[in-house]
């Protein structure tokens, strides 16, 4: 069965490795043009870009999906399925209609929930105890096709999302070898997703999203930190000093306002939270400095109580 992939980041990456390493014929992949990068603006390949090329795999990196000339060449390829994960770009109808098979997308919730750019980001905000990936048939519709399959996974008390994004990313390399040997078989079902209120979109994230608001509960502040990591990452204002906070955990009891700092040792930054809880800040980053943990960081700044 020959199968074109498409995808870009590192998720991908993991993706296709297992396509690979499970033998199925790979024939090329597509992927996003190289971007330059860096004060040299020097041309980088996509990470998918890198690894397809150890693997001698040919890549084609079109500007535009659109293009009918992009569109012969994919229908030159013969593909039985294609496979897409985390491309990056938004797929015409006639590139769907490709594939004699299928096309399909694995995506990093358990659809329909988290419909969107950032579904993994959202279930560690919302304190999610569990999460997985779906492989979808794409339809023209964002994320609205229908299920083919989906793999479960918990979601640890103190997982971010940069730790459950490379986990999901291997899970989603071995449902989507489980989903070509289903298609393969002739065994792949299709069960439609019902949208409704009680799905969350995935909304992309941004900077405003950063800032702690010490009114709400310690928990809840938590998984703002561990949801908005690597990007925008949780922040807050110490005495005129902006830090990034890459790791906390919910303390003992306050008893005091919101925001008022409790403690500051060598166990890190106590503040006290809107839930009458304290949130116990262990690691960070300040304005201009690197990542370390907040007792290496107040040996040399340290914080009033």
């Amino acid at each position: 069965m020959r199968v074109v992939f498409m995808g870009t980041p590192d998720f991908a990456v993991s993706v296709l490795r297992r396509l690979v390493e499970d033998k199925w014929q790979v024939a090329a992949v597509y992927t996003q043009p190289d971007k330059p990068k860096n004060r040299g603006m020097k041309l980088v390949p996509t990470p998918i870009k890198e690894y397809a090329v150890t693997c001698s795999i040919p890549v084609y990196q079109p500007e535009s999906c659109r293009d009918e000339a992009v569109l012969e060449e994919l229908r030159a390829l013969e593909p039985d399925v294609i496979v897409v994960a985390a491309y990056g770009k938004l797929l015409p109808q006639a590139l769907l209609d490709i594939p004699k098979q299928a096309i399909i997308n694995v995506h990093s919730s358990l659809l329909p929930q988290y419909r969107g750019a950032a579904p993994i980001n959202w279930a560690v905000l919302n304190g999610d105890d569990e999460t997985g990936v779906t492989i979808q048939y794409m339809a023209a519709e964002l994320d609205a096709g229908d299920i083919l399959l989906t793999r479960k996974t918990a979601i640890g008390p103190q997982e971010d999302a940069s730790q459950l994004y490379a986990r999901l990313a291997e899970l989603g390399g071995e449902a989507a070898s489980e989903a070509l040997a289903l298609l393969e078989r002739g065994e792949a079902p299709r069960i439609p997703q019902v949208y409704g209120p009680q799905y969350q979109y995935a909304s992309m994230l941004s900077r405003e999203m950063s800032p702690l608001d010490w009114t709400k509960p310690a928990q809840v502040l938590v998984n703002q930190v561990r949801g908005l990591i690597p990007w925008p990452c949780a922040s807050t204002d110490v005495a005129g000093v902006r830090w990034k906070v890459f790791r906390a955990h919910v303390g003992d009891a306050a008893g005091k306002a919101p925001g008022t700092i409790l403690t500051a040792d060598r166990d890190g930054v106590a503040v006290a939270c809107g839930d009458g809880r304290a949130l116990v800040i262990t690691e960070l980053q300040a304005d201009g400095g690197r990542r370390m943990a907040a007792a290496d960081y107040l040996r040399g700044h340290p914080v009033n109580v």
